[in-house]
């Protein structure tokens, strides 16, 4: 059955291969009275994670990845039925084999939001980008009080200075140029971020068209938002990268008016640009292969290129 993992390399080795994790899939399915489900794997994702019938969804953990696999559960939990839009529900989680633990939950109605977005009207969206700023707003106004404990990072202050002197090197790891290289050290000095979250939220930190879903039979109403493994608490700020980057995609038009439902006035695009940097997952060199280009390779004109209202 399933190796023991214990890297992000040896992860990938063996998210990549379907004849090693689909006997796994299906005799952990036998083990919680799903023998014979049909169970078609979702070919998106850092995790192996499949579909099992009609109404539900595996996804797989590695054992270095045991506390996220605890904190989706648990969120999956405490999340159901309090926000405007559904998100998955917990059946059973657990350990499997080798260190390896598993989520099973409640499959979301729909289809991808970021697989729909090119047949969706733009009135449409208009909407779309609504419901999701009224859900977003909704997550952050949730007392965080009582994930606290199984969700980090416990200080952070120290979780941005690490980010901070971590930025360059992992830039440069994602392939990120010299020029662009050269100038985060002294843009990050220059946006002064604040120290401790001007109101500790539940962050989301992965809030994309990816994640959420739309129901192309119901007028794209906007059916769920998953994938809350990587959730943290901390500034509402940070949440705001994604939906700039992923959701609204360097839109102003659209990120103004995500901010309105969202009941905020924006963010300065400077502070998204530098969370955007100091992100766990950031990836500078993707983002400029994927989004607008800036009229000037500088950081000041990136943000207000991304992040700016008009």
């Amino acid at each position: 059955m399933l190796p023991s993992v214990d890297t992000n390399d040896e992860l990938e080795e063996v998210v990549g291969d379907e004849a090693l994790l689909r006997p796994a899939a299906q005799d952990l399915c036998g083990q919680l009275g799903l023998e014979g489900a049909r169970i078609v794997r979702f070919p998106e994702g850092s995790l192996p994670v499949y579909a099992v019938g009609d109404a539900l969804v595996l996804k797989l953990y590695p054992g270095f990845e045991a506390a996220e696999a605890v904190r989706e559960a648990r969120l999956l939990s405490h999340l159901w039925d309090r926000l405007p839009v559904p998100t998955p529900r917990l059946h059973a989680a657990d350990q499997y084999k080798n260190g390896w633990r598993y989520v099973l939950m409640s499959k979301l109605p729909g289809e991808g939001l970021e697989e729909a977005w090119p047949r969706i009207p733009g009135a449409v969206r208009d909407r779309i980008v609504e419901e999701a700023a009224e859900t977003l707003a909704e997550l952050h106004a949730l007392d965080p009080g009582p994930v606290a404990g199984f969700v980090g990072p416990p200080n952070w202050n120290r979780f941005m200075a690490a980010q901070r002197s971590a930025a360059v090197e992992q830039q440069q790891i994602g392939g990120l140029t010299s020029p662009w290289l050269e100038q985060i050290p002294d843009f990050l000095r220059s946006v002064p971020l604040p120290v401790e979250p001007r109101r500790p939220v539940l962050l989301h930190t992965e809030f994309m068209r990816e994640h959420l879903t739309v129901d192309p039979h119901d007028e794209w109403r906007l059916t769920g938002l998953f994938d809350f493994e990587p959730a943290m608490i901390g500034d509402p700020a940070y949440d705001f990268v994604s939906v700039g980057l992923f959701l609204t995609r360097a839109d102003p038009r659209l990120l103004k008016r995500f901010y309105e439902a969202y009941g905020q006035a924006p963010f300065a695009p400077r502070e998204l640009m530098a969370y955007t940097l100091l992100h766990v997952y950031s990836d500078l060199h993707w983002y400029l292969r994927s989004l607008p280009a800036p009229p000037r390779h500088d950081l000041d004109t990136l943000a207000e290129t991304w992040f700016g209202t008009g």
